[in-house]
Formats: structure tokens, sequence, C-alpha cells
């Protein structure tokens, strides 16, 4: 198992607030599918100018490559230019 964290945001404003809510749900569902468990889930301040969320999640490093092409369709089909993906080892000290 590795950690996984995914950002993503609204921050290019592109998105209405129920077009965001339906591309976190979507997000959600393919994280949660993919993943052991989900360590974080959270996003910015409601009243921030500007949305983002992120999960900080446990995976087999056999699903990484399944789960950012699933995140990659979702993004595009979302009109997002990006998503930021983090993977690695988490080190207790």
């Amino acid at each position: 198992m590795i950690t996984m964290v995914v950002l993503i945001g609204n921050s290019d404003n592109k998105l209405t607030q129920s077009e965001w809510a339906h591309y976190v749900e979507a997000m959600r569902l393919v994280i949660e599918r993919a993943c052991y468990i989900v360590h974080f889930f959270g996003g910015s301040s409601t009243y921030a100018p500007w949305q983002n969320v992120c999960w900080t999640i446990e995976i087999n490093i056999a699903n990484v490559d399944i789960l950012k092409f699933d995140i990659t369709n979702i993004r595009r089909s979302y009109k997002q230019d990006s998503v930021a993906v983090m993977t690695g080892v988490t080190e207790f000290i």
C-alpha cells in the first residue's frame, strides 16, 4: 500500500456550483472504489473565492494507474485543465 493525495479545484471558475458538486461526487466515487481507505477529505471554506478539495488515501500500488486514468477522464469531461496527484510511501517519524 502507498499513500496518494488527490487535489482538485475550480480556481478557473469554469464550473457552476451545481457542476462543481457533480465533479466532486464523480471524483469521490472513483477514488473510493479504487482505494483501500480514505484518511482525509476536505476542502476550502465555503466562503472562499475559489473551490478546492483534497483526498488523502491509502491505495494498492496496482490500482494507481487505473485511478489516474479514471481521474483524467473525469477531469476532461468537466473541462478542467489539471488535477494534482502525489504518491509515495508514508513515513512515520
